[in-house]
């Protein structure tokens, strides 16, 4: 049992993992998981019940306690400094020492051993900023493994991960197991959980709904039954009418930074009913050309044009004035003031604008009305808009940003990874949300590492690898597989 002011996050979760098993743990955003992994991490301390580890109850009073009996935790947003070496990243706090100095040979010695004992290759001497996306998932899983840990928690492992390297890890894991190692899989993407759980946690509104110890038996849409009480959404084909009307352009746009070369030659358009997906392992550009349309980072060269505007030389705050809209691929770092009333966070970006401006003054009354709007429209479930951004799950935050960009009345609504690390409830909601601002003949682009979702929500597909668009494809003719081998370069297009 764990209580917050007006809410009970957790009542009477029961959950039985056997060792050397992968026990994959889903629900809605907003169940319980995030508080339950937290207090098994030691992290947070319940209020009522019991932890027992091999028959054995334990209390923890800090991840160092939790750490210390063999629980380790790898989080969704990686926590590595891109600056150190990677075996610096795995013995931070925990160093190997020769006597009163470190010894970096034997550091470098003990991660070989323990990156062939279980199929985690890395190399120890690279610069951690260097590797990709997998390879700093797999710094962090030898994090814990270098501390001892014979429980590892991953909280939605394959959230920034295409298909191949998803394999890759899941080979990785039963090495794990077979080694004697227990995984706690948390994640949205049954289809994901079916295929690598030996068995399943149901949870919802903080309660333990439902105990699957034979996944051979249960499918995606039984499970989805079971979190949210409906089908299982997906984001599925919608043509609608695509007009020859050019809303966004971007033309060879180049950025280079410290002698590096970010972006080369990048050019495309989006037009009035149309979404184009920018697909790509993550570090290969999509970022940066985001970026550089909002006006965040200003190109070496090249145009941005909205509706034939020269945008290049114009600040954010003007681009957003003339009809750019922004989701955030981090919404608690660059989307909300957490802190703050969801009144409050409603004006963030629009404060000049109506309704938050009333020409000097913020107007905090129909502020709190139109956030009130927000609310109902794209059902935001809170107790009202007095609420701090931060009492909110991550899909009613998500949902919560959607509805201010969307309601925004924007020209053009860039998108960064709407759904990361929300429940199949609230993907379906930020799925129409798209598909609406589509129909009402608004430019869309969409850069997203759901490649099922890209698919299936994008008219017109681009890859990115290494700053460049190498391809160009059609959704309706494109596999998940196909794309992810254009997106590590395992495929070529001879003619974009």
């Amino acid at each position: 049992m764990k209580r917050f002011p007006g809410v009970i996050a957790n009542n009477g979760v029961e959950i039985s993992v056997k060792p050397g098993t992968i026990h994959a743990i889903v629900g809605e955003n907003g169940s319980g998981k995030s508080t339950l992994m937290k207090i098994l991490y030691g992290a947070q301390q319940p209020d009522e019940g019991d932890i027992r580890i091999k028959g054995e109850l334990r209390k923890f009073k800090s991840a160092r306690d939790a750490i210390e009996v063999g629980i380790g935790m790898v989080f969704q947003h990686f926590m590595l400094a891109d600056n150190f070496l990677v075996w610096e990243n795995i013995v931070l706090g925990e160093e190997p020492r020769s006597g009163l100095t470190l010894s970096s040979d034997l550091a470098i010695k003990q991660i070989r051993e323990l990156s062939s004992k279980y199929g985690l290759a890395v190399d120890p001497e690279a610069v951690t900023g260097s590797l990709g996306v997998g390879e700093r998932q797999r710094v962090e899983i030898l994090k814990v493994l270098f501390r001892g840990a014979s429980i590892i928690i991953l909280d939605e492992p394959t959230a920034v991960l295409v298909p191949q390297e998803v394999d890759e890890l899941f080979a990785s894991l039963r090495e794990l197991v077979a080694s004697g190692v227990t995984v706690i899989f948390i994640s949205h993407k049954l289809d994901e959980v079916l295929k690598v759980a030996d068995a399943i946690t149901v949870i919802r509104a903080g309660k333990t709904v439902g105990e699957i110890t034979d996944t051979s038996h249960v499918t995606a849409v039984e499970l989805a039954t079971m979190m949210i009480g409906s089908i299982l959404p997906h984001p599925g084909t919608e043509r609608g009418v695509i007009t020859e009307d050019v809303l966004l352009e971007v033309k060879q746009i180049n950025l280079v930074r410290d002698s590096r070369s970010l972006l080369a030659d990048i050019s495309f358009a989006v037009h009035s009913g149309e979404i184009v997906g920018i697909a790509g392992v993550e570090g290969n550009g999509q970022e940066e050309i985001l970026e550089v349309i909002l006006g965040l980072q200003a190109q070496t060269s090249g145009r941005v044009l909205l509706k034939s505007i020269e945008l290049q030389h114009v600040d954010t705050r003007h681009r957003r004035d003339a009809g750019i809209s922004y989701i955030p691929a981090d919404r608690q770092r660059d989307g909300l003031m957490l802190s703050a009333t969801l009144w409050e966070n409603t004006a963030l970006g629009h404060q000049r604008q109506e309704p938050a401006s009333d020409g000097i003054w913020i107007n905090r009354a129909a502020l709190r009305t139109y956030t009130q709007k927000i609310i109902e429209k794209f059902d935001v479930r809170t107790p009202g808009v007095e609420v701090s951004a931060q009492a909110l799950s991550g899909g009613n935050q998500q949902k919560l940003i959607v509805g201010r960009e969307m309601l925004s009345s924007p020209t053009v609504l860039v998108a960064a990874h709407p759904t990361r690390g929300i429940d199949v409830g609230a993907q379906a909601a930020v799925w129409e949300s798209l598909r609406e601002a589509k129909r009402q003949g608004k430019g869309l682009l969409l850069v997203s590492a759901d490649l099922d979702e890209l698919i299936g929500l994008s008219d017109r597909l681009l890859v990115m690898l290494r700053g460049s668009i190498v391809a160009a494809l059609d959704p309706q003719a494109t596999s998940a597989a196909e794309l992810g081998a254009y997106m590590t370069g395992a495929r070529v297009q001879e003619a974009l």
